[in-house]
């Protein structure tokens, strides 16, 4: 006669997209342009994340080291 125990759902994280306004920079004559590095290894328009140390593609796993000065 054993009970089933409840089981603990895990936890859903809330994917929260970054506005466009924190993305992109519009310059004073009206050229737009991106505040994010683009990986040079992928193709146009993919973007290397920025990390306390470096810079990483997620989409190739390029890396770049950020200098400490």
């Amino acid at each position: 006669m054993s009970e089933e125990k409840d089981k603990k759902k895990p936890k859903e994280k809330s994917k929260k997209k970054k506005a466009a306004r924190s993305l992109y920079k519009v310059e004073k004559s009206g050229t737009v342009t991106s505040t994010r590095r683009p990986c040079p290894r992928c193709e146009k328009g993919t973007y290397m994340a920025e990390h306390y140390n470096r810079f990483a593609c997620g989409r190739c796993g390029y890396t770049e080291f950020k200098r400490k000065s």
